[in-house]
Formats: structure tokens, sequence, C-alpha cells
């Protein structure tokens, strides 16, 4: 497969797809090598993440995406009717906080930190794709364990956990931490 006929599959995929895609496994589904995947999407972003272009090619954790450039979003809002997302409440930023910097944590570890019930918020969380549950703590009780998603990263326009700014205090993340984090 050439570069032109690589390029045009990999954008159908994206476009087809509306949901990241794991790079491993569009290098499978063209049988390819996961170099030949990453040049293909590095030559992508090149063409589409430019501020004029109404496309962007997004990569988040070994998963990418083709999204709406930011720029246009309230155009295409507009256009199709979208209803905006409500801004997230301070409590809701906080839960975020402490869990990203954290995860996977527990409800009660939320709680303990924060000093105050969550489940509301946890709840509200995840209806908003933000958070999900990463399995169960082996404790009596076995509790939920959460952690944030894809779509926690794709909201903050970064790519990976390790791009959130350092927390003032590594032990436990404090609520005015979470005035770093704004969607």
């Amino acid at each position: 497969m050439n570069h032109q006929e690589l390029s045009g599959a990999l954008e159908a995929i994206l476009f087809a797809a509306g949901e990241p895609l794991a790079e491993d496994k569009i290098a499978q589904a063209l049988d390819l090598s996961l170099p030949a995947i990453h040049t293909a999407i590095d030559s992508l972003k090149k063409k589409y993440n430019l501020s004029s272009s109404g496309i962007h090619i997004v990569l988040v954790e070994n998963k990418v995406q083709m999204t709406t450039n930011p720029a246009y979003i309230e155009p295409v809002r507009e256009t199709l009717a979208l209803k905006r997302n409500a801004p997230l409440s301070q409590a809701a930023l906080e839960v975020l906080a402490v869990v990203a910097y954290n995860q996977p944590v527990t409800k009660a570890f939320v709680e303990q930190v924060r000093g105050v019930d969550c489940s509301g918020v946890v709840g509200s969380l995840m209806q908003k794709g933000l958070l999900e549950e990463r399995g169960r703590l082996e404790l009596p009780g076995r509790p939920l364990l959460y952690g944030t998603t894809d779509h926690f990263l794709m909201s903050l326009g970064i790519s990976s956990l390790e791009d959130l700014p350092a927390p003032t205090n590594s032990a436990k993340v404090k609520s005015d931490d979470a005035d770093q984090l704004a969607f």
C-alpha cells in the first residue's frame, strides 16, 4: 500500500469510526506495522491540524480520532442544534481532580479527601462519560474503583494523564487543584 492509499484508508477509517480507535487495531486491520501507522497518523495531523482546517486528528493514549477543530465548535453546534454541555460544578471539578491524580480510587477515598458525600457527583460524571468503573477493590464489600476516561482527556485537550499539571501536594489533591482543570 503506497502512502496515498494508506492516507486515504486511514482517513476513511477515522471518519467512519467517529470514536477513538486504538493504533494497534488500525495496524492489524490494514496489515501494517505500528511504526507505519504512526507515520501515517503524523502525516494526517500535518494535513488537518491547521488553524484553518475544520477537522483535526487527535491522539489520546494510543488511540486516534478525527474531531472537529475546536475553533469551529460554535457554528457546528448552532447548525446541528446541539445542546451545549452544562458547565461542571465546583464539586464535579474537585471529584475529577481527586480521581485524575489518584486513580483508580474508590468513592470512599474521594469522600475522605473532599470531606463530603460525592455519590451524586460521581454518578453525574459517569453519565457525562468523564469517569468510568475500573473494577473492584479486594476488600470486604468489594467497593468499585473509578478512573477517568478518554473523553475526560479529550475534554481537557490532553493526550495522557502525564499532561496534567503537577499537583501542589503529591500525597492528596486539595480542592484548589481542581481550578487547574478547565472545561
